[in-house]
């Protein structure tokens, strides 16, 4: 599958609560780091690597992520919505539930909208044996003991997982990139739904496997973060 044909979801939902006051009056994705929005970021890389078709979902503050992005067209992308805002921020699984019909590859590339990074989402598009495929980063200071493991064949596992004894690999944090088949999501009743305990049936059945990342990666979760991004890359205060 080629990036051309693959839809990428970008999950632009939140309210960011962890981000006030600057999300009082701006959604979270169009904070900026440098010239550019967190989410557009991700929308020039994702044109540059060859992606067409984007579907973003919105909640909070949806209409100035609407109206600053428009149909994609000043991207070279062919954007459409998928509007949480009447019922409020269905989570991550669950807004990916509600905009299944407006994804048009299988799989898809699903990523969040506020994280910073490098990667090369077009590395993701190779065929999956299961129904999903996580990118896995280094444990960040605010995730210290990580999400789950990935095993000599690429499997993930739980922290807890008997597989553990005769490991010596580190657990990793999910970075919030990930390629998932459609059918993942066929069992969920709509409305709010976490992506963890999905996660967790589908790692007891080595149906996710993980690919581990050490470039630049950044969850840009609170004020600090961000201020310390953008010092970082000496693109603003």
């Amino acid at each position: 599958m080629t990036p051309a044909q693959t839809t990428a979801v970008l999950l632009a939902a939140g309210h960011g609560k962890r981000m006030l006051p600057l999300t009082k009056h701006t959604p979270k994705p169009l904070l900026k780091v440098g010239e550019h929005a967190l989410i557009e970021h991700h929308l020039i890389r994702l044109a540059d690597q060859g992606f067409q078709k984007v579907v973003i979902n919105v909640a909070h503050l949806s209409k100035q992520i609407t109206q600053t992005l428009g149909s994609g067209e000043r991207f070279g992308l062919d954007i459409a919505y998928s509007d949480e805002s009447n019922s409020g921020a269905l989570e991550t699984a669950g807004g990916l539930k509600q905009a299944l019909p407006l994804i048009h590859s299988d799989p898809f590339l699903a990523i969040n909208a506020d994280i910073w990074t490098d990667f090369n989402f077009r590395s993701l598009l190779r065929p999956l044996s299961g129904q999903g495929r996580l990118v896995m980063v280094e444990n960040p200071a605010h995730n210290a003991e990580g999400d789950f493991h990935i095993e000599e064949n690429g499997c993930l596992i739980g922290k807890s997982s008997p597989e553990l004894a005769s490991s010596t690999e580190p657990s990793r944090t999910f970075s919030g990139i990930a390629l998932y088949r459609k059918e993942m999501f066929d069992a969920l009743a709509p409305g709010v739904q976490a992506l963890a305990p999905l996660f967790r049936a589908l790692i007891k059945h080595r149906q996710l496997e993980g690919i581990a990342y050490d470039g630049e990666w950044t969850d840009v979760g609170t004020p600090e973060r961000l201020k310390d991004l953008n010092k970082r890359y000496k693109v603003g205060e």
